[in-house]
């Protein structure tokens, strides 16, 4: 009779115990995510159903006494129950994994939870090769605030196949979250629509293990083409800046959803296409869809940088000559457009790809003019909206022959070689992981290349 006593009261304790786990695990609402990567802090993210205490611990994959515990944080309902986590006792070129406590029980999930440090390489070693995810279109249905008829998102898988593909992190292009009539007026609509979205179960693998960095759209930012005269932007850019984990929310006195960080030799600049935006419709000679501040913060980096690649992220295509839709070539926005370009070829500013979304169809452009830098501009478009079925109409000398894409699809872009010789492979997937294009972009040196055609020149006169 006592064994029976003391075996009851050890299952009694011990169903306690998981009960209580459970519940702790029922607090959590999505998360966690794995924000910027830096040598020496990596930002993670979290958010709970109601308020609760969250924090991180990590360990060192490779040491067993490098371990750590983040700062501690209080979710509450004024900023949706969010928590921004920071690991800031990290090492360079470490791979850490983590574990999530939500009021000191320990929350335990059936796939990887790790981040890693970036490497420090530089006057050391070759850059190390690396790849990364990209695209843009985020819908996910909710009916009751959907438009009647069938459903715009679909093929949610195609986030647990862009976790298989492991890139060291990904780039949300814009229209990240699909905000509805029912949303984009109040806070409470948009918190809404931002967590129903990243709450969706065939992301959670994606965001426990790769790192993330978000531009904005259109429809991130308010209603449809959305541009600065939008009233409610403060909240949606407030936000933004909740649910993304990006390195910053401006650059000195500029605002808006810009960022920039620097992956292994590559340089990225995350720009807000939005915020400045003058109207389409506007009658001016002054039109911006970067306006001036962002525009030659751009221009001084561009110069400044010493990257073999140089990825310029915005939400509206850049380059086609399509003259639809929300391009830089419509609307007026042409001379800005030109402006940029010019500047490109004035001060020789090479290997220069501009990554977008927006269009609901993904392709690659390329402006390749004699002696000057090649410019590409690859889009990636749509994750689980609408893909556009009949934009080949399009005239459109820029693209690449066979790279239009009317599907669910995503890009993976590999950078990879010596210091000298990179270069960035692209290669897009469907919804199933099947590969639909692949594409070259070799480093280009205007330098050398000048080299090889004065040789060339002297070796005919020679004959």
């Amino acid at each position: 009779m006592k064994r029976i006593f003391i075996r009851t009261v050890f299952f009694v304790f011990l169903a306690s115990i998981c009960m209580k786990t459970y519940s702790q695990k029922e607090l959590l609402q999505s998360g966690p995510m794995t924000g910027y990567s830096d040598f020496r802090e990596v930002m993670l993210w979290v958010q709970t159903k109601e308020e609760a205490e969250v924090k991180i611990f990590y360990q060192n994959k490779d040491s067993a006494d490098d371990k750590h515990w983040t700062n501690k944080v209080i979710t509450n309902k004024d900023n949706a129950f969010v928590a921004h986590l920071l690991a800031d006792s990290v090492e360079p070129g470490s791979i850490y994994n983590y574990e999530l406590y939500i009021n000191s029980k320990k929350i335990n999930f059936d796939y990887q939870t790790s981040f890693q440090t970036q490497i420090l390489w530089k006057w050391r070693k070759e850059p190390p090769n690396f790849s990364f995810a990209a695209g843009s279109g985020t819908y996910i249905n909710e009916p009751q605030y959907d438009r009647p008829g069938k459903g715009y998102g679909g093929d949610y898988k195609i986030f647990e196949n862009i976790a298989k593909k492991r890139p060291d992190f990904m780039l949300w292009l814009g229209d990240n979250v699909y905000l509805r009539e029912g949303d984009w007026s109040t806070k409470t609509g948009i918190m809404h629509r931002y967590t129903h979205t990243r709450s969706l179960p065939e992301m959670q693998s994606l965001l426990a293990s790769v790192h993330h960095y978000a531009v904005l759209d259109d429809h991130d930012f308010g209603d449809n083409d959305s541009d600065r005269s939008f009233w409610n932007k403060k909240e949606t850019i407030d936000a933004f800046k909740l649910f993304w984990a990006n390195p910053s929310y401006g650059i000195g006195d500029i605002n808006g959803a810009i960022t920039f960080f620097t992956w292994a030799d590559c340089d990225f600049f995350m720009l807000d296409n939005r915020s400045h935006r003058t109207p389409n419709y506007r009658k001016t000679d002054k039109k911006t869809i970067l306006g001036e501040k962002q525009l030659e913060w751009l221009k001084d980096a561009l110069v400044h940088s010493k990257a073999n690649f140089k990825f310029v992220v915005m939400g509206g295509q850049f380059l086609t000559t399509a003259g639809m839709f929300e391009v830089y070539s419509n609307y007026g926005f042409d001379k800005e457009r030109g402006d940029i370009i010019n500047f490109i070829y004035e001060n020789k500013i090479e290997n220069i790809v501009f990554l977008t979304g927006d269009r609901h169809h993904s392709e690659i452009n390329v402006l390749n003019r004699t002696f000057c830098p090649i410019i590409y501009d690859i889009t990636s478009s749509p994750f689980t909206s609408g893909a556009a079925s009949k934009w080949e109409i399009e005239i459109n000398p820029l693209r690449v022959p066979g790279s239009l894409i009317n599907v669910r699809n995503y890009v993976v872009l590999e950078v990879s070689g010596k210091r000298k010789k990179r270069k960035l492979d692209v290669i897009f997937y469907d919804a199933d992981n099947n590969k639909i294009f692949e594409y070259e972009i070799k480093n280009q040196n205007l330098k050398r290349e000048e080299k090889k055609r004065r040789k060339k020149k002297s070796n005919k006169k020679k004959k």
